[in-house]
């Protein structure tokens, strides 16, 4: 059973979607939402196919606006960026599950900088590689689709690991967030959030309206059941 109506509901804007010609500008667009998360995917062409951008650029944003800086880093070797990232104003740092035995390690650096720990799990990984290490981070990310690139069409089959983020959450008394990203939209956010999820990150789904404040809102009554409740 989902805790929607309980838990705060997150809409974090990925800067992935947005445009790279006017990066600044699109960061303050994002910071009039009123979403407190702004997601910056760090790709580096060895984890995933595509490269985006580094520890510079994310120097060259913060001052823009106060948003939670929510880093993803989508990297075989993030242990060489977490300094830089952190010197440059990131605020919570998510890694990945498929990392293997580098896992434990990274979380240790990452809170020994202050910065908030996230793990993230690849649709085709089982979920059971996530267990070992719920205790010590602050959030889960089901990618629903697989990463790279943005504007995939969501992953419906990764429902059921958002559903098991949640029951593991509740069985354990824990409190990290459960967050997706990949194909998020009005739709696919209010069936994530009925499945457990309570944060929500989107790129093509907000960026790609003209008015990126409506489409927040938009959101985050989709996710909230209101427009559910106005339906009813």
């Amino acid at each position: 059973m989902s805790d929607a109506t309980t838990r705060r509901m997150i809409i974090a804007p990925s800067l992935l979607d947005a445009n790279f010609a006017r990066l600044g500008a699109e960061t303050l667009r994002a910071s009039r939402t009123g979403a407190p998360w702004l997601h910056l995917d760090i790709m580096d062409g060895h984890f995933v196919p595509d490269l985006s951008f580094g520890p510079a650029l994310v120097r060259a944003l913060r001052p823009l606006n106060r948003m939670i800086f929510d880093v993803h880093l989508m990297c075989a070797r993030p242990d060489i960026l977490l300094e830089p990232l952190a010197k440059a104003g990131s605020d919570r740092m998510t890694i990945h599950v498929e990392l293997g035995v580098q896992v434990e390690p990274l979380i240790w650096k990452i809170r020994s900088l202050g910065q908030e720990v996230g793990l993230a799990i690849n649709p085709p990984t089982s979920m059971t590689t996530l267990e070992p290490h719920l205790e010590r981070v602050d959030s889960v990310l089901i990618m629903t689709v697989n990463p790279g690139c943005g504007g995939q069409e969501f992953i419906t089959e990764c429902l059921t690991k958002v559903q098991q983020a949640a029951a593991w959450r509740e069985k354990l008394g824990l409190k990290y967030r459960i967050a997706v990203d990949g194909g998020i939209h009005f739709g696919t956010a209010a069936s994530c959030a009925a499945a457990g999820a309570d944060t929500f990150i989107s790129g093509t789904g907000l960026f790609g309206h003209k008015n990126l404040t409506a489409a927040a809102r938009k959101m985050r009554k989709a996710v909230e059941g209101e427009d559910r409740k106005a339906e009813g």
